[in-house]
């Protein structure tokens, strides 16, 4: 069985004008349709507006569709007595680590979720530090959040969703706001989750060399998936992603480009590591 299947998924939303009368309906999400097993690494694709978290918040429950269905673990996501069972199942990281911190100290702020459904004492603090630990960040318990880079932030974050035991977390932009050292610290973070503690991770990003690790990539423009496939699959089709108003990872602009110039270089490049050793070949 999925753990996450959306069928059908439509979400619309009034547009009021200033006297806020209804004067039209936005469809942010149309006709969605997606499986995700457990373990698997998604990464969900857009530039802003497309509908990309509109649908990672379908995935935990915080909206319900206008039509069709999502269902987590077996769970329709519009059964209200399920509510928190679903949330626990799927985790949610957003983009500003200062909105989900209400801690002094980052490992309060960790074991706040767990003691919150109840989970006894001496557990809490065992879930803390493993989920800690997971994230690199044990040596912070005792820190406030208010001292820590963003990165670190991010983590912490990342570390309070853990303590819930999920088995899913879904990362909405969780790298927008970081300089790129704390984006590498947060992606390392999540491939670490779901290669070693073999979590599902659903990534929403426009940031295309972190969907380099996933599984399997959707991309999405004007609320519908327009592309699907393996990141392979997706990054050799450059140029319909710039035309999506997507950037595309450095190494594989180069490689088309060295392509177009007649050099012998395969397709489907998407790291740095792969065109280096593409490039040695023929040199």
């Amino acid at each position: 069985m999925n753990l996450i299947e959306a069928k059908n998924v439509v979400f619309e939303y009034f547009r009021r004008n200033k006297d806020g009368e209804v004067d039209g309906i936005n469809r942010a999400v149309d006709d969605v349709s997606l499986d995700i097993s457990q373990g698997d690494f998604i990464a969900i694709l857009g530039h802003n507006g497309s509908g990309k978290s509109t649908l990672a918040k379908h995935m935990n429950a915080i909206l319900y569709p206008s039509e069709g269905t999502v269902v987590v673990d077996g769970m329709d996501t519009t059964d209200e007595d399920k509510l928190w069972d679903i949330r626990q199942t799927t985790g949610m990281v957003f983009q500003n680590p200062d909105n989900q911190m209400i801690g002094t100290v980052v490992e309060e702020d960790v074991g706040f979720g767990p003691e919150n459904i109840g989970v006894p004492s001496k557990e809490i603090w065992e879930r803390v530090a493993e989920s800690l630990k997971c994230v690199g960040m044990y040596e912070f318990r005792k820190k406030s959040p208010s001292r820590l880079s963003g990165g670190q932030k991010q983590r912490v974050s990342i570390a309070g969703v853990l303590a819930m035991h999920p088995k899913c977390i879904i990362l909405d932009e969780p790298t927008a706001m970081l300089d790129p050292v704390g984006r590498k610290e947060v992606i390392r973070a999540i491939r670490a989750l779901n290669d070693v503690e073999k979590i599902t991770i659903i990534l929403i990003t426009h940031y295309m060399e972190e969907a380099v690790y996933a599984d399997k990539v959707f991309v999405m423009d004007k609320g519908k998936v327009v592309m699907q496939g393996n990141p392979r699959e997706i990054f050799s089709r450059s140029k319909e992603l710039q035309e999506l108003r997507l950037t595309v990872p450095n190494a594989t602009l180069i490689a088309d480009e060295l392509r177009s110039r007649g050099v012998n270089i395969p397709e489907g490049i998407i790291s740095e590591e792969e065109l280096v050793e593409a490039l040695s070949t023929i040199l």
